[in-house]
């Protein structure tokens, strides 16, 4: 297996070039980095086990690393309650370790996209630490958002505000002087403190911020919690009841305000520092029509779009979500992002696998979760082949196509995980409601023996289960149909038949079967359904099943060259 940077490859050779639009058409992996690989045997992920991976990378043949946070924390919140944004958690690295690791990345031709984390930080985070021990209304506090509390001692919250992660979304602090004192504002855990974006020295730390690591060669930057930056909070502030009804129309008091964009026109100028200018991609949950604003080029350059993700494996739908979401970035200028998978979502091999999720269940897709590994039952082999199906269909899109580490080895969700080892803060304050989000953050499986199948040489941080090791790289390297060699295969290809950014419907016998032509003569055309259907002509390219004679399973995408 080829796991370590091959400096004197073509594509190492060759470098990045200086295409401004590099990120338009990019195949992006993300890199869980505490779950990816661990050099140290410590349990946990590193950038040296990172680097020390580089050559797989490369191989797999995608353009850019989305690499979730590595700054030091507590993980309250899997890294993203950040204590100093311009460090490295020492528990997976140095900054001389990123060095080598962007070093090593870019000789292999590969582009590097960090995330950043600017709507709270942590509560161990200079600021937060200074803001307890300054009095009320001091210039410390005025950096997040503290409130008096209500009632006749200020005993109660100042709303009743609940937060994503559940439970309060207010926290009473302790005075100086050992009295109860205000009360500060965290939209997720209480370890995640809301900063407060009215405040210039927030604005000025963050370009600092981003200066720092563009300067030490990052391309780019993904924006957690993109549409929750800008808040405007009445001395009266709303109930949860009044908050929730109030439209996200550009003037909510906390989600999604117009004024965000300001501080992403700030940005944008940073970005544009340098050459090629730096991408940013927000992670914004918006409604649909308000996402080409954080996707423009005054902006941010592009947005998430999780339609895919949220899309039963269905035709109809399918075709309804990448039409839309193809007009939608044209408006912006941008390109669309296609998501199938992500650190915070059940893995779409399992979702397919699962009965389809009711209407009023969650989207980040914790009640597709298995209990026990047995209830819903999980159809495995079903689930993969159309996990294989849709992938294969994502990346022949025009658009980003963002991957995360695993989905490439048809890695299912992993459910048995004992209560005493999970770590996700939605399992704590989510009881007998959410199994949280551990069971797609188990370490990668690299080899098919080993006490962590080949992670490192301890034990991973999280358990792997034992039918882990049949999905590992090593068992799927020199498998020919295997799901690694798919990515292998399509992705290869995508860097070879990608062209213009539009793509044209075709009709095809059967109500399943969703066709469409891509610049340059070549089709994409998926069966949906479960009965076989007539293969259009062409020359295959690739398929995601074997192909009969003539016939196209069920579940099934193939590329077609025409002849």
């Amino acid at each position: 297996m080829s796991f370590a940077s091959t400096a004197e490859s073509p594509t190492a050779a060759a470098g990045l070039g200086s295409d401004p639009q590099w990120w338009r058409q990019a195949a992006v992996y993300q890199i869980y980095p505490r779950s990816f690989a661990d050099a140290d045997g410590n349990g946990i992920g590193d950038l040296r086990g990172i680097t020390s991976r580089v050559g797989y990378l490369q191989d797999l043949g995608i353009d850019a690393v989305w690499l979730s946070p590595f700054y030091p924390s507590a993980l309250a919140d899997g890294g993203y309650d950040v204590d100093d944004y311009r460090d490295v958690d020492p528990k997976i690295g140095t900054l001389e370790d990123f060095d080598t690791m962007i070093d090593a990345l870019h000789r292999a031709g590969i582009r590097l996209i960090v995330d950043i984390v600017p709507n709270h930080t942590s509560d161990r985070h200079e600021w937060f630490l200074e803001a307890l021990k300054s009095p009320t209304g001091s210039a410390a506090r005025e950096r997040y958002i503290f409130r008096d509390g209500t009632g006749a001692a200020g005993e109660q919250p100042p709303s009743d505000w609940t937060s994503i992660f559940g439970g309060p979304a207010w926290t009473r602090i302790t005075e100086p002087d050992g009295s109860p004192g205000q009360w500060f504002l965290h939209s997720f855990a209480k370890e995640q403190p809301d900063l407060n974006w009215h405040n210039r020295e927030v604005h000025e730390d963050f370009l600092q911020t981003l200066r720092f690591w563009s300067d030490r060669g990052v391309d780019g930057f993904r924006v957690d919690v993109a549409h929750g930056l800008s808040k405007d909070l009445p001395a009266n502030l709303p109930s949860q009841a009044e908050l929730d009804a109030t439209p996200k129309d550009g003037a909510h008091p906390i989600w999604d305000r117009d004024e965000v964009h300001e501080i992403y026109r700030e940005w944008r100028g940073v970005f544009n520092e340098y050459d090629p200018p730096k991408i940013g991609v927000a992670e914004a949950w918006v409604d649909s029509a308000r996402r080409p604003k954080y996707a423009s080029a005054e902006g941010l350059g592009q947005a998430f779009n999780f339609d895919l993700l949220e899309a039963s494996f269905d035709a109809a739908q399918f075709r309804e979500t990448v039409t839309f979401n193809l007009e939608l970035a044209a408006k912006s200028g941008s390109s669309s992002t296609w998501v199938l998978s992500n650190h915070d979502v059940v893995r779409h091999a399992t979702r397919y696998g699962l009965p389809p999720k009711a209407p009023q269940e969650d989207k980040a897709g914790t009640h597709w979760l298995l209990t026990a590994g047995t209830s819903p039952e999980l159809e495995a082999e079903a689930g993969l082949r159309r996990a294989r199906a849709a992938s294969l269909f994502e990346l022949a899109l025009p658009g980003s196509a963002y991957l995360y580490q695993g989905e490439e080895l048809g890695l299912h969700e992993v459910a048995e995980i004992p209560d005493t080892d999970r770590q996700d803060p939605t399992f704590f304050r989510s009881p007998g409601f959410s199994v949280g989000r551990d069971g797609c953050r188990v370490p990668m499986p690299w080899s098919s023996a080993g006490g962590s199948l080949g992670f490192g040489e301890g034990d991973a941080h999280l358990p792997q289960p034992e039918w882990f090791a049949r999905y590992s790289v090593q068992a799927q390297d020199t498998v020919e149909d295997s799901t690694l060699n798919l990515y292998r295969r399509a992705l290869q290809l995508r860097r070879e038949l990608q062209g213009e950014d539009a793509l044209e419907w075709i009709e095809l016998p059967g109500s399943e079967v969703l066709a469409f032509r891509r610049p340059g003569g070549w089709l994409c055309v998926t069966n949906f359904d479960v009965e076989a259907v007539p293969l259009p002509d062409g020359e295959v390219l690739v398929s995601s099943q074997p192909l009969a004679v003539d016939v196209l399973p069920g579940e099934t995408t193939v590329w077609l060259r025409e002849h």
